[in-house]
């Protein structure tokens, strides 16, 4: 009976989760913690911290975290099918609907009108970290001693080794992350994000 709790919990938090990890938080908090007391409100802030430490979404991580956590590993795997089905099914039911119907002018409309939404979405997410990075408070601010200046040489130096050399992002992420380490010790500055 826990294995269809733990599907039926996470079928909804991936059905309804519109917005991506941080639009699920709430679903998943009121899941896990308010309708089923499966973990309590600490034990579920541990879980959203380990899950944004391990790579891939958050719902997903926590649904194998709360799994595991309930019902062991049987219990992650189908708490972590859960939250999937339903993207993969809608995911699916949109990759027939377009390759039966993809010569239609209509469809083609839709989606040419679709390319500058998702590349403004993609800049406003983008814009949205530089400015958390530059700005600790998230604020734009014209005053220079607010400016996070470690934060924007390491973002000048990231993006013109990217641009300049060409270099894998990964490798960037990860000589910026290294950097970036050293130079908050060194400077003492406590970094908050």
């Amino acid at each position: 009976m826990i294995y269809l709790k733990l599907f039926w919990s996470f079928f909804q938090i991936g059905l309804f989760s519109v917005g991506g990890g941080y639009a699920a938080m709430p679903l998943i908090q009121h899941q896990v913690v308010e309708l089923n007391n499966w973990l309590t409100m600490q034990e579920f802030v541990d879980i959203i911290t380990i899950s944004q430490m391990t790579p891939g979404p958050i719902a997903i991580n926590s649904a194998t975290f709360v799994g595991i956590q309930i019902a062991g590993l049987p219990g992650a795997i189908v708490a972590t099918l859960g939250c999937v089905f339903p993207s993969c099914v809608i995911v699916l039911t949109l990759a027939w609907v377009y390759f039966r119907y993809r010569n239609l002018s209509v469809v083609q409309g839709v989606l040419g009108g679709l390319r500058p939404a998702v590349v403004a979405m993609i800049a406003s997410a983008g814009l949205s970290i530089l400015i958390l990075c530059l700005w600790d408070s998230g604020n734009i601010s014209l005053s220079l001693s607010s400016i996070d200046w470690i934060g924007a040489l390491l973002f000048v130096c990231a993006l013109f080794a990217l641009r300049k050399w060409k270099l894998n992002p990964i490798y960037v992420m990860l000589g910026a992350g290294v950097l970036g380490l050293i130079l908050y010790l060194l400077s003492g500055v406590r970094y908050a994000g």
